[in-house]
């Protein structure tokens, strides 16, 4: 019996090991299985995430991969006219609602627009939240096209209010889409729970939201029919707001749909979107009148030296519209590249373009410039002549024309130009100026009427025609072919020569072979050259663009083993804003007149599209506030205002926060602590 009962017990203690083996092999093997199901399922994963990014559209933006995260770890309180960060950790011990740091930063202090205002600011320290689909235009004006282009203006307005307030973008029927909402009467009245615990930003991606407002009416006041560019254009407004009920009328009145564009851009730095509740916000009440200091405020882009695409050069003015610069002077052809395709002479492209991709057609410039419009600035073409006139007119024998261009790559190249490849239009070959007289109207016919066109004419090196002409005045040489030029500009504008006909600074400009009624001056020297003093004794008008402190290309080193290749040092946004060449030259109210205005320049030596907003921004603002407002300021040459700081760093937080990657200012802990670093 004792050994039956031991011989039952061992079979029972081998039974259960067996069945422990099994379950401990099958949970193996279930495991096993389940790591296998996952580390695949993975790989299709990511696979599926990989193809559906490469499927997004390029203007898709979420709440994790905006470019200002939201800060739920902070509120702000406003002390002494200054924002105070605190920590927050949203629990109930908190009464206050978190306030965010943009809240806070409108209405703590002084006005939050740059440039800012010429003329005093009223605004309400009360604000009121709503959504973009609450936002309505009503037009008040007798001029069809006037009204046809405010609602174009309107509609992109709104486009970039959605893309402020962090709505999904609908793609490529997001036009329509807003063009519906301005439209929309009826909208959502209900107020979010102050004592609701807020939700992450995430949710309200794509959602209607509601606010304080269910309207907010938009009144647009123009009087005049005007849609062509001048210099003499007027671009004041006056813009008002004010609250009844749960609605806010805001009314822009202009004599000029520019000065209408220019209120539609400050009405947008007067909203800002709150992380805490999703929405935007604005003042309750406010008045703003204003008008700027200097007809032409401008910014050159080089897209010879480097292509740039049509969309960067539209981002770019994007940007220019909502900082008030009112000129986009576009170098479009130099030596090193002619990458515009004429309808004409379509050689021009084949021989001097880097490749068939790197072009622009006539229909890219048209294109170009009405969406320039769209913010308030004209588009002003260049093709640079005689000198900076490299492979692209190097066909003409080929084609019956003759020598169309001399000095073509000639070494070396250090004794014929700047810079290589060398090369400069022949004078004395009448087809030269037929092909110009075409590309003018050409351009022309693209950008619509204009009072203002620019010739090129800088950096002409003589060396280079002695070789060929054997006159003792090669400096007349100069002004014969800038004076031809001019005569086919004017057929080219139907027989009307544009009021203004500008041409670089050089050595030859001081000849005063070119009247001083018909020709402008682009002053690129150095700031204390005596040519400013020169120029402006000779009775010529002038646009500033001084290399000491509007260029935006220097600082970053040569590019080159031997010689100049660079200017130096960096200018800094700061050099920028605190360069006042008139009060520098202590010009009187008469002299002052002849002053149109000034241009910050980037040639791309060493810049492409990957670093074109870094360089342009946020330093051609503080040209725009220099040219807009020209505030006076008594302090040392290289000190800005703490109050410009504050402005400025918001104002670059806005362009980041419409897709612009504009440069930091300094560390972000300086941005969180407004003053404590400066």
């Amino acid at each position: 019996v004792k050994f039956l009962t031991r011989r039952l017990r061992y079979l029972y203690k081998m039974s259960l090991a067996v069945s422990l083996r099994r379950a401990l092999l099958a949970l193996l093997s279930g495991a096993i299985f389940i790591l296998t199901v996952l580390y695949w399922n993975q790989g299709v994963t990511k696979n599926q995430a990989y193809n559906e990014a490469l499927e997004r559209h390029h203007s898709y933006r979420n709440a994790s991969a905006f470019p200002i995260p939201v800060e739920r770890s902070w509120t702000y309180k406003c002390e002494n006219e200054r924002c105070v960060r605190m920590g927050y950790t949203g629990k109930a011990v908190f009464s206050a609602k978190r306030v965010s740091f943009i809240s806070c930063s409108m209405t703590c202090h002084d006005v939050n627009i740059w440039p800012h205002p010429t003329h005093r600011t009223v605004f309400s320290s009360q604000t009121r939240s709503f959504s973009v689909e609450n936002v309505q235009l009503q037009v008040d004006t007798t001029h069809r096209e006037v009204h046809k282009q405010l609602q174009q203006t309107f509609d992109w307005f709104l486009k970039d209010l959605r893309h402020i307030q962090r709505l999904e973008f609908l793609g490529g029927a997001s036009e329509a889409a807003v063009s519906e909402s301005s439209s929309t009467k009826s909208r959502r009245n209900s107020s979010p729970d102050p004592d609701a615990p807020s939700s992450p930003i995430g949710n309200t991606i794509g959602a209607k939201q509601a606010g304080d407002l269910t309207s907010v009416q938009v009144k647009i006041i123009v009087q005049n029919a005007d849609l062509n560019f001048r210099l003499d254009n007027d671009e004041s407004y006056l813009l008002t707001s004010n609250t009844i009920g749960n609605q806010l009328h805001v009314e822009i009145k202009a004599n000029s749909y520019f000065g209408a564009r220019h209120g539609l851009s400050t009405l947008q730095q007067l909203i800002w979107f709150d992380d805490e509740d999703g929405l935007l916000h604005t003042y309750c009440d406010s008045r703003v009148k204003d008008a700027p200091k200097f007809r032409y405020r401008g910014l050159m882009l080089d897209t010879s030296r480097h292509f740039f695409s049509v969309e960067s050069i539209k981002r770019t003015i994007m940007a220019m519209g909502l900082a008030k610069l009112n000129r986009f002077h576009w170098h479009l052809t130099d030596a090193q590249s002619f990458p515009y395709i004429s309808r004409n002479y379509p050689e021009l492209a084949q021989y001097g373009a880097y490749s068939e991709s790197e072009t622009y057609t006539e229909q890219d410039i048209r294109e170009v410039a009405e969406f320039a419009k769209i913010y308030g600035v004209q588009v002003i073409p260049e093709i640079d002549a005689p000198a900076h006139a490299g492979n692209g007119w190097d066909w003409g024998p080929k084609h019956g024309l003759g020598e169309l261009a001399l000095c073509i790559n000639q070494q070396p190249w250090s004794f014929y130009c700047g810079e290589p490849p060398c090369g400069q239009l022949n004078p004395k070959n009448n087809n030269t100026y037929l092909i110009l007289q075409r590309l003018y109207t050409e351009m022309l016919q693209s950008t619509g009427s204009t009072d203002l066109f620019h010739l090129g004419g800088d950096e002409v090196n003589l060396e280079c025609w002695s070789q060929y002409f054997n006159v003792t005045d090669l400096r007349g040489l100069w002004c014969d072919f800038m004076l031809q030029a001019m005569a086919r500009l004017k057929l080219a504008n139907n027989g009307v020569a544009p009021k203004y006909v500008a041409v670089w600074s050089s050595a030859l400009t001081n000849t005063k072979c070119l009247p001083n009624s018909q020709f402008a001056v682009h002053v690129w020297g150095g700031s204390t050259w005596q040519e400013n003093y020169d120029l402006i004794e000779n009775g010529y008008n002038v646009i500033f663009s001084h290399v000491d402190a509007w260029y935006l290309d220097c600082g970053f080193g040569s590019w080159r083993a031997t010689g100049e290749g660079a200017c130096a040092p960096y200018r800094t946004w700061q050099n920028i804003y605190k360069h006042r060449p008139w009060d520098r030259m202590r010009l009187d109210k008469t002299h002052r007149k002849q002053v149109l205005g000034g241009e910050v320049c980037l040639w791309t030596e060493q810049v492409d599209e990957n670093q074109l907003d870094s360089r342009l921004w946020p330093r051609s603002a503080a040209l725009a506030e220099r040219l807009w407002n020209d505030p006076k300021d008594e302090r040392d040459i290289e000190i800005v205002p703490v109050e410009v700081f504050r402005r400025m760093s918001l104002f670059r937080n806005r362009l980041v926060e419409l897709g612009i990657s504009a440069e930091a200012l300094f560390p972000k802990y300086c941005a969180q602590n407004p003053g404590e670093c400066i």
